[in-house]
């Protein structure tokens, strides 16, 4: 028998082992590196992603969510409805930013807060006793932006010498007539318990129209 020189050997070995590998093209290898199933004939498969990991759905995404809402206690045109109201500002017409009075007096506010009149504007003096109301009631707190004084009379309208900081506002029925109280706030913390800086200035009363 003839003898096969180990050159050709080593060629048929070879030969067998890639008909072998042709042979098992549909058996699977995984290959743990990638995380994805690879055939022996070179054919990749996407392996599914595990089940507890959930899917992107846009649908359900959620922004953040919106700061509350201070809705305002009072808006519309009202009467002045006492000699110190009628000396302020005259009848005042409240709007979401904007307070005007009749005598030319205009306040461009924003609304910081809502509080009740059981709360202190400062240590130991609490808005139901300076607004005459209850405990109970609700309070805008609104700062004052900017101001322009009466149109006859040189200062705020409010504070007369000093630039009104904060205005008070409450809304009541009394004698079925819907009264707004107005109060002038002065100082440079926001009221509070522990506002020691803050002082009154002057508070006022309207009507509203019918």
């Amino acid at each position: 028998m003839k003898q096969i020189p180990r050159g050709t050997r080593a060629v048929l070995a070879a030969c067998a082992l890639s008909a072998l590998a042709l042979a098992a093209g549909c058996q699977p290898a995984p290959d743990t590196a990638s995380g994805t199933t690879v055939r022996t004939s070179a054919v990749v498969v996407q392996a599914p992603p595990p089940a507890d990991v959930p899917e992107a759905d846009p649908a359900r995404a959620t922004g953040r969510a919106a700061p509350p809402m201070l809705h305002p206690v009072a808006l519309g045109a009202f009467e002045s409805g006492s000699p110190i109201a009628e000396s302020v500002t005259g009848n005042v017409t409240i709007e979401g930013a904007l307070i005007r009075g009749e005598n030319g007096a205009e306040f461009v506010t924003e609304r910081v807060a809502i509080v009740r009149g059981s709360d202190e504007y400062r240590p130991g003096e609490r808005y139901a006793d300076a607004l005459m109301i209850g405990a109970e009631h609700p309070v805008e707190l609104r700062r004052v932006v900017s101001e322009k004084s009466p149109t006859l009379s040189p200062g705020s309208a409010f504070c007369r010498n000093f630039k009104t900081d904060y205005l008070a506002i409450a809304k009541i029925s009394e004698d079925d007539n819907d009264v707004v109280r107005v109060m002038g706030l002065r100082g440079s913390e926001m009221p509070a318990p522990s506002a020691e800086d803050i002082a009154v200035c002057t508070s006022s009363q309207y009507f509203a129209r019918r």
